[in-house]
C-alpha cells in the first residue's frame, strides 16, 4: 500500500490517479490532517505492507528502518514528486511492496540512497533509464 504524506501536492496526487497508481494520503483516506511525524510511524505499523512517501527529510534516518514498512524521502522539487514516485515503484529493485519493506530511501534526480535493515552504511543506486 502506497501512503502519501499530506505534504504531497494535490497536483501530484492527481497525476498519480491519472497514471492509475494506487495510494492513500494522510488526512484524506488514512490518518488525519496535521499528524506529527511521531504519529505516522505507529500508523504505518498498523497497515499492511505500507510504503510511505514524504517530502520531509526527517524520514531519511537509518534508525527508522523496520521490517513492516518502507520509507521514501522525495528529495526533489514539489512538482516532480509523482514522477519520482512512479519511477521508484517501477525500478526493478523496488517494484513490489515486499522489495521496499525494511528500507529507508532518499530519492533524487541523481539516484536512490538506501538504508537497509541492519546495514551499517547507505547504499547508492543509480537510475538506469
Amino acid at each position: 500500500m502506497n501512503i502519501l504524506d499530506e505534504n504531497i501536492l494535490e497536483s501530484q496526487r492527481q497525476l498519480l490517479l491519472r497514471w492509475k497508481i494506487s495510494f492513500r494520503q494522510i488526512g484524506y483516506e488514512v490518518g488525519r490532517k496535521g499528524m506529527s511525524d511521531e504519529e505516522i510511524i505507529p500508523l504505518l505499523l498498523a497497515l499492511r505492507q505500507p510504503t510511505f512517501f514524504s517530502m520531509d527529510s526527517d524520514f531519511f534516518k537509518r534508525e527508522l528502518c523496520h521490517s513492516r514498512y518502507g520509507l521514501v524521502y522525495l528529495d526533489v522539487d514539489d512538482l516532480e514528486a509523482a514522477f519520482f514516485i512512479r519511477r521508484l515503484i517501477s525500478h526493478h529493485t523496488f517494484d513490489t511492496y515486499a522489495k521496499r519493506l525494511g528500507r529507508v530511501m532518499r530519492v533524487s534526480a541523481a539516484g536512490i540512497d538506501v538504508w537497509r535493515l541492519h546495514s551499517k552504511q547507505v547504499e547508492r543506486l543509480y537510475w538506469t533509464d
